[in-house]
């Protein structure tokens, strides 16, 4: 092939690369393939590089560099899970009212019951993209309330909210009137546009500045991406 274009060759130059053995290198990537394969397969396909490099550590792999894994990877055609950005969730109403924002980025509460972030995701799957809606309790980081649906409608965060009251008096462990705040950013779904009596309803005062809807929602886009990748 090569005297064929006229690549001027030695014979023994070529039969000397035929029999070559593999080097140190070819030989150590082909055992890091198969690792990196195994570990991609058995966790479903989602892992990155960052994950896959920790799992190669785990097992006792410390000498290998995350380049290196990024490097067999690519050339094995695998990847992870993206958090891309084909859904779009918050979607601020310009003409709906805003409460006030009572954390002002204070999103450490003294007690339980005090301070409530809600945000919510989306997550790919094979039926479709499915919403998830979470509630937490920055006292405890503990989700108190969340909620499912493949829609983006105010039910899917109303009923992470509700839950939570549920959880919460089922614990015996219930809402005090004015003493919780509920803070999201300032998608129209978080600003429950139609559900203030359920906030009163709940023992959380809707009228006068007990919910928080504040503009960053902060506290719930870091609950909401923990849960993402961990899915």
């Amino acid at each position: 092939m090569l005297t064929a274009h006229d690549c001027g060759i030695h014979p023994s130059t070529y039969y000397a690369f035929k029999k070559r053995l593999p080097s140190a290198r070819s030989v150590r990537d082909a055992e890091l393939t198969a690792l990196i394969e195994n570990i991609h397969e058995i966790n479903y396909g989602v892992y990155g590089v960052r994950k896959v490099w920790a799992e190669l550590k785990r097992r006792g792999h410390t000498d290998v560099a995350r380049c290196t894994v990024a490097r067999l990877m690519r050339d094995a055609g695998l990847s992870g899970a993206v958090r891309g950005r084909k859904g779009r969730t918050t979607e601020p109403d310009p003409t709906a009212a805003r409460p006030p924002d009572l954390l002002r980025r204070a999103f450490v509460a003294t007690a339980p019951n005090r301070v409530w972030v809600a945000d919510f995701t989306h997550v790919a799957a094979w039926a479709g993209t499915v919403y998830v809606a979470f509630v937490v309790d920055t006292f405890s980081r503990r989700v108190v309330g969340w909620s499912a649906a493949t829609n983006k409608r105010t039910d899917l965060v109303l009923s992470a909210f509700e839950m939570g009251l549920w959880q919460r008096d089922r614990a015996q462990y219930p809402v005090r009137q004015g003493e919780l705040i509920h803070h999201s950013d300032a998608g129209s779904q978080g600003g429950f546009n139609r559900s203030s009596q359920h906030f009163n309803n709940g023992g959380v005062d809707g009228q006068a500045g007990g919910v928080d809807a504040g503009v960053d929602g902060q506290g719930g886009d870091e609950v909401a991406g923990e849960a993402l990748t961990a899915s």
